[in-house]
């Protein structure tokens, strides 16, 4: 738990009670807690020696005070004004040597600090407070040093990697280094933003993250250290040590320098195109089409990311040349759940979450008409692959979206196409891009288009494409490339003398289409 002492001096080193009292020089004088034994996790800040009745008056808070009690014998309102006036100086512990002024723990203080919630230790041998005060203040210098250390080392390694404009999850890598445990970025919704450390140790939190963010905004304690990221007056998010096993104050510099640097990043961000949000969802979203994590394994990071997974009927889409900004805001107008990310080739992927009785044919409908009305563009296809009720269909269904994506990208044809666009739709432009990888397709339409493959040859290769594109057409054709008819003869004649075919004959135009398409969708 957050302490007064911890908020008053922040990130300075300190040792707890508990820990002072395991120390073996204080071991030596037998240590026996008599009161206020459920705070001995008061950080101790500093060790003070003071035989003065009115010492509450020079304490600063977190000091562990040493007395013999010398000025206290006797007099049992001294006794009980002395522990209050430590409570109210904040003082993390007093210790009272017993000896001639108290042979045994003096009741009247014994009750004050079980009121006040002051730890009362009493010393039943005799002990030197020196060397306590030495083995105490030289562990507290040494913490300090260390601090400062680290804190000079984390700064000019994330300034480093902020100037050489790394992205966000370098930086995050780095802080998760130092801090030996997982690191995650959060908006102020709690949605996860960023994660970084030990995958295994980063997924154990994740999994368990719904719990966790209902406690994000609550105190601290168990190694969970967080620091808010705020600038130019706003608080947009923070950032988490998640089980941090070292020195508390070590963690909370540790937390406040990476906040420092990560404010600066965003700061600094103006050039890069994607917000945090957006990189979040990507990364989801691109780890989900590459399989090259296993689905089951990304569930626990959808989920820490708003996306509702438990029941839910998953409907992947993808959007050639969408505006993310754009298909996240048509999400929201019409109150959908899903994810948005810009793929690698310039396509948006749309991953819808819908409760099971929802119509998910209907509403896919209804957003790629709005998505047509807020684009002004009639031609605007959204790509969707069929309803998947199990998230580990998703990876496939994604893949399914982007092909058919990618068979209508370059389609002359896109205006006349409904505004959702499935694989069925795409006929055997779809097929030829489903298989365009495959080494036999390869083979096959360098094979058949040999004679068209020269760089030189790239105007009857565009001629060829119109005419096959249009039906055999040749007015059309001869239309969209400017040319005369008798021109456009000359042309076709020259096409069917370089790749040996007959364009009449329906079978070998089919053969040549089909090479064609396949040729472009790896070209693409």
């Amino acid at each position: 738990m957050t302490t007064t002492s911890e908020t008053r001096h922040g990130w300075e080193p300190v040792l707890s009670v508990r820990q002072v009292l395991t120390l073996e020089r204080v071991l030596a004088g037998e240590p026996e807690v008599v009161a206020g034994a459920g705070q001995l996790d008061r950080p101790v800040r500093w060790v003070h020696v003071a035989e003065a009745a009115d010492v509450g008056v020079m304490l600063s808070g977190g000091e562990m005070v040493l007395t013999t009690g010398v000025l206290l014998a006797g007099d049992e309102a001294k006794q009980a004004e002395y522990i209050q006036s430590l409570h109210r100086a904040e003082a993390a512990a007093v210790v009272l040597g017993l000896g001639r002024a108290f042979p045994a723990p003096p009741e009247v203080m014994r009750r004050a600090a079980e009121r006040c919630g002051l730890p009362l230790v009493v010393l039943h041998r005799p002990f030197p407070f020196a060397e306590l005060t030495e083995e105490v203040q030289s562990r507290l210098v040494r913490r300090k040093f260390a601090a400062v250390s680290l804190s000079e080392t984390v700064r000019t390694a994330l300034t480093g990697l902020i100037t050489a404009g790394a992205p966000l999850g370098r930086l995050l890598d780095e802080v998760a280094q130092h801090s030996g445990c997982p690191v995650v970025v959060t908006n102020l919704a709690h949605r996860v933003l960023a994660t970084a450390g030990e995958r295994p140790a980063v997924d154990d939190v994740l999994r368990d993250w719904e719990r966790i963010a209902r406690q994000a905004g609550g105190s601290e304690g168990d190694g969970w250290i967080r620091a808010e990221l705020d600038g130019r007056g706003e608080r947009w998010g923070r950032l988490l040590l998640c089980g941090y096993r070292g020195d508390a104050a070590t963690g909370r510099l540790l937390a406040d320098r990476a906040a420092e640097a990560l404010v600066l990043h965003r700061m600094l961000g103006g050039h890069v195109t994607h917000t945090w949000e957006e990189q979040s969802a990507q990364s989801l979203l691109t780890d989900l089409v590459s399989e090259v994590v296993p689905a089951r394994q990304l569930l626990p990071r959808a989920r820490a990311a708003g996306l509702p997974v438990n029941r839910r009927t998953f409907v992947p889409l993808v959007v050639p040349g969408g505006d993310p900004a754009r298909l996240d805001r048509v999400l929201r107008m019409l109150g959908l759940s899903g994810l948005v990310a810009e793929l690698a080739d310039g396509a948006t992927a749309v991953l819808l979450s819908l409760a099971r009785d929802q119509g998910a044919e209907t509403l896919t409908a209804h957003f790629a008409q709005r998505l047509r009305t807020e684009t002004g563009l009639p031609a605007t296809v959204v790509a969707a692959a069929d309803p998947r009720t199990g998230w580990d269909d998703v990876p496939a269904g994604l893949r399914e979206a982007r092909h058919v994506a990618e068979a209508v990208a370059d389609s002359s044809a896109a205006r006349d196409l409904p505004a959702v666009v499935r694989l069925r739709d795409v006929h055997l432009r779809g097929l030829v891009r489903l298989l365009r990888d495959d080494p036999h397709v390869q083979s096959f339409a360098e094979r058949e288009l040999d004679g068209l493959l020269n760089g030189a040859d790239q105007e009857l290769l565009g001629v060829l494409r119109t005419y096959l594109a249009t039906g055999r057409n040749k007015s059309r054709t001869a239309q969209l490339h400017h040319v005369s008819r008798p021109a456009l003869y000359r042309r076709l004649e020259a096409i069917q003398t370089r790749l040996g075919v007959d364009l009449d004959d329906f079978e070998q135009a089919a053969s040549v289409h089909i090479a064609l398409l396949a040729h472009d969708a790896q070209q693409r």
